[in-house]
């Protein structure tokens, strides 16, 4: 990544709610690195995390400094998703209204950035996890991760417009295959898919991977790649709602209920599909 820029404010670095920011200088041009440090809970999401990285993204994206975002994780995990805790007892509206719509904004800002966005997946990408991910334009993954929605395990849906996002990146019939079964699959097949668009051997072959990428951006027109993006970004803008209204109706059954409870208790749970 290059060296952290020197200054006053411990080279721009900002730790918050499990959430840190670093800018970073490569040779002219300027990279920030967002990084998930919440390794003890595998990198589950927080409300304080959502609401850090919707901080993070409205500074960057008004930051012409910075030509190019990462994202990426401390830990074994990438991230495992929303933490349970935090969504497992609200009622439906505040579910839509709190945990939904919110999460929903902040990855949609995410993927419009001006600038492009890698995610660097070093462990598991799971449920919000790959839905951080996927908000991302380009995601480098090592060979060891899995990638899965796990959602209808517990009796909800993904949340923050992964069902669509998914549907997109590798086309309906695989898009159901993850979502339906709810099981994980490897980095290899997730790059035969579409869902990963490199993969690595090991963390040295993924940093290599990664340089080549900054690099190849940083050499790139940035107007051009904005504006691409920004087309791109746009085919989501009417569908927030309606994702959000879907998932908030999946949370309010029983089923729900009763798998966020076995989940809890680490049992299986029993669904009576009401």
């Amino acid at each position: 990544m290059g060296l952290t820029l020197p200054d006053s404010a411990a080279s721009h670095t900002l730790t918050r709610e499990h959430v840190r920011l670093e800018r970073c200088q490569r040779g002219d041009h300027v990279v920030a690195e967002i990084r998930l440090d919440r390794p003890d809970k595998d990198n589950a999401l927080s409300m304080a995390m959502i609401e850090r990285l919707g901080s993070i993204v409205e500074d960057l994206a008004r930051d012409r400094t910075v030509r190019a975002v990462v994202v990426r994780a401390n830990g074994p995990c990438f991230c495992t998703g929303g933490d349970i805790s935090e969504w497992g007892g609200l009622t439906p509206h505040e579910m839509e209204r709190d945990w939904l719509l919110r999460g929903s904004g902040v990855f949609g800002r995410l993927a419009a950035l001006p600038q492009p966005v890698i995610a660097v997946i070093a462990g598991d990408a799971l449920g919000g996890g790959l839905e951080l991910a996927m908000a991302a334009d380009l995601r480098l993954a090592v060979r060891s991760a899995r990638f899965g929605c796990p959602e209808v395990t517990i009796g909800v849906i993904p949340g923050w417009m992964g069902t669509r996002r998914l549907a997109e990146l590798i086309g309906p019939a695989r898009a159901r295959h993850l979502l339906l079964l709810g099981s994980p699959i490897s980095a290899t097949q997730a790059y035969d898919w579409g869902l990963v668009t490199a993969t690595a051997d090991d963390d040295a072959e993924l940093e290599r991977q990664l340089d080549v990428w900054l690099d190849r951006l940083l050499a790139n027109a940035p107007v051009a790649m904005t504006l691409v993006k920004g087309i791109v970004s746009d085919l989501h803008e009417d569908v927030v709602q309606q994702h959000a209204s879907a998932a908030a109706e999946a949370a309010a059954t029983e089923d729900c209920r009763e798998g966020v409870r076995a989940f809890l208790e680490k049992r299986l749970p029993v669904f009576r599909n009401r």
